[in-house]
């Protein structure tokens, strides 16, 4: 079911060059801060309780911002997956795949990749695409997969502080499963966590955004997709922790704003939140994940969709 990286990106435009990509600019600033020692290594399971949904939005962002992601999102035909359209669903679809991807077994990840076979096999790149996609592309599931571990070290790592070298060697290890229940190949996904930081610098340089792009992330970061009562209560807070966990790099492209003064903010806010945050007794923190795998494993004994 593999299939090869699509050729036919489109050049990158002139105007939107910007100095060499370090890997400070393409991944948000953890302060380091003095938390209490940690009793074990953390591994990537300890990342799943409810806090990791704070950078959800930023983290759909930055998957998008690839412009063969964002290419297959803009122009895919499959409405029922649509996030503007359908966001709920959306929600739950993709908080399942995060659980059965790092909880489930080999049995469910099967079942959980055949479902999202089934989606993508109608995203693909038309006659008159401005670049050439296709949701199979290993790719293209290699950025998305990466993308999506990155959100999660960086929650861990603002809740619980900065990891050494060793330890987030020890968080990574594992974390293959976000490409591998996709259609990425384990030899694709880098062996360390050296080797992924010098592969999600390089993946960055496919991240242009154009002004249709812009003006779709506008939507996001406004919740214009949920109903106008819930844009309201949320969407100072979101629009603020989307921006805070977006890098450098991303909201440069996005034409996001952000000052130091809001940089201290945010991590300010997390200080708090993960000294909170150990005081809730884990069943509550992990509670939301828990029912997204028991929903996943109802669905496949019940012979029912799962996306």
């Amino acid at each position: 079911m593999y299939v090869a990286e699509e050729s036919g990106h489109a050049p990158r435009p002139e105007a939107t060059i910007h100095p060499p990509l370090t890997l400070e600019r393409v991944r948000i600033h953890i302060p380091d801060r003095r938390r209490s020692p940690r009793k074990r290594p953390a591994h990537i399971a300890d990342a799943l309780d409810f806090w990791a949904f704070a950078g959800a939005a930023a983290n759909v962002a930055m998957q998008f911002a690839h412009r063969g992601v964002a290419a297959g999102v803009m122009e895919s035909k499959v409405e029922s997956g649509a996030l503007m359209v359908h966001p709920w669903k959306r929600l739950r679809t993709t908080a399942s795949y995060l659980a059965v991807a790092v909880l489930g077994s080999e049995e469910e990840k099967r079942a959980m990749r055949e479902a999202v076979n089934v989606a993508h096999r109608q995203v693909r790149s038309g006659p008159d695409s401005k670049v050439k996609y296709n949701a199979f592309d290993r790719n293209l599931q290699l950025y998305v997969a990466a993308a999506i571990y990155i959100g999660y070290e960086d929650t861990h790592q603002l809740l619980w502080g900065k990891m050494t070298p060793e330890e987030l060697e020890h968080f990574y290890q594992g974390a293959d499963t976000f490409g591998t229940t996709l259609q990425v190949h384990p030899d694709m996904w880098p062996k360390t966590h050296a080797d992924f930081d010098a592969y999600w610098v390089e993946a960055c340089r496919q991240v242009v955004c154009d002004d249709d792009f812009r003006a779709y992330i506008d939507d996001l970061l406004h919740l214009r997709m949920i109903q106008w009562y819930l844009r309201v209560l949320l969407g100072g807070l979101l629009r603020f922790l989307t921006s805070g966990f977006l890098p450098p790099h991303f909201r440069e492209e996005m034409g996001v704003e952000w000052s130091e003064s809001d940089q201290r903010r945010f991590e300010n806010l997390f200080l708090f939140v993960g000294f909170v945050n150990r005081f809730i007794p884990r069943f509550i923190r992990f509670a939301g994940t828990n029912a997204m795998m028991a929903d996943v494993r109802r669905r496949i004994r019940k012979h029912k969709a799962i996306i």
